[in-house]
């Protein structure tokens, strides 16, 4: 294991690894069909074998000079995906979120159902189904939301759906013309859009403390070759941490007392 070990550390930063996920990134598709040929020769070497019905490849246009290619694997193309699932998050090819976002609020909604016989039960306290929906649903929600690059739209798409769960918890309909503030203080709920915001800014302070050759900060600093098309430019995961200190009044120099940052920064439910 040794060769496959140092054959793993020639690949940072551009291999993620977890448990049996493995996925390589690189800028052109002679470079990904080299460490794909790589990587086969060092896990077959030591008895492991790539699945040949759950690899797949993806190509990321974002305006730059590579172009798309097919990607083979014992001389049979891989199928190409748009986007594909890495840790329960999707990734787009379009560097987008929005099926991202779908997809966590969808699951939310399996999750909210599950629970559906206790959180809609009009005998339940309204304090004990808040922390059901606290501990349970939201969290299934949020999962991967502190690297989202949210715009407007998706904003508007989580908390709707929330609001959804929360006024069905309460028994209430938008007919009953009863304030969302109302019904987060009855069940102690902070808004979605609030907690992820904080949840941006927490990951951002983690990253912030680390060395400066860690992978994360690193990224930080990172530019994409090639330039933006034409338009309104696409909003980057920066821009949403500037947004989210500026509305916060923080700056990036608090990031190095993590105390203070997270008081700062931190949204937490009412009580």
């Amino acid at each position: 294991m040794d060769a496959l070990t140092s054959n793993i550390q020639e690949e940072a930063p551009w291999c993620m690894l977890f448990a049996d996920e493995i996925v390589l990134v690189r800028d052109n598709a002679l470079e990904v069909q080299s460490r794909l040929v790589k990587w086969q020769e060092k896990l077959e070497s030591v008895g492991l074998k790539i699945s040949r019905t759950k690899t797949e490849h993806m190509f990321c246009d974002f305006g730059g000079l590579s172009s798309f290619s097919h990607i083979a694997l014992d001389g049979v193309s891989l199928p190409v995906c748009p986007d594909f699932r890495y840790l329960g998050s999707l990734i787009q090819g379009d560097g987008r979120i929005d099926r991202d976002v779908k997809n966590r609020i969808n699951a939310g909604w399996i999750k909210w159902r599950q629970v559906s016989g206790t959180t809609c039960d009009p005998r339940m306290p309204l304090k004990l189904k808040g922390k059901i929906y606290r501990t349970i649903v939201r969290p299934v929600v949020m999962y991967g939301s502190e690297c989202w690059a949210m715009k407007v739209t998706d904003e508007r798409r989580v908390h709707a759906a929330e609001m959804r769960m929360l006024g069905w918890m309460c028994g209430v309909t938008r007919k009953d013309r009863i304030k969302n503030e109302y019904i987060r203080g009855s069940l102690k709920v902070a808004p979605v859009t609030e907690k992820i915001r904080s949840s941006r800014l927490a990951w951002y302070g983690h990253v912030m403390r680390r060395d400066e050759c860690h992978i994360g900060k690193r990224m930080l600093e990172m530019n994409v070759d090639g330039r933006r098309a034409y338009g309104r430019p696409k909003k980057r995961w920066m821009d949403c941490v500037k947004e989210d200190m500026r509305k916060k009044g923080v700056s990036a120099e608090v990031t190095k007392d993590r105390g203070e940052w997270k008081r700062k920064t931190c949204c937490a439910d009412p009580t």
